[in-house]
């Protein structure tokens, strides 16, 4: 897992270590070309499941994720 929370401080691991951040301070954005969510901590995106995305605006973070269409005919959804 990416992400652990605590009493609304969101704690990311990185390849440089963990960066700590206050919940209500971390934005959730969609990476259109991954089709993943995300948050940028110092420039650095970090891709997070969808539970992790979930658990995060519970302890405030900002949801800013857009949901994606499929626009390909042969698609499922």
């Amino acid at each position: 897992m990416t992400v652990r929370i605590e009493n609304q401080t969101c704690f990311f691991t990185t390849e440089n270590g963990e960066e700590i951040r206050l919940c209500p301070d971390v934005e959730i954005i969609t990476d259109r070309e991954k089709s993943m969510s995300a948050v940028e901590i110092n420039g650095q995106r970090i891709y997070i499941t969808e539970a992790e995305a979930d658990a995060l605006t519970v302890a405030g973070a900002v949801d800013g994720r857009r949901h994606l269409k499929a626009t390909d005919s042969d698609s499922v959804i």
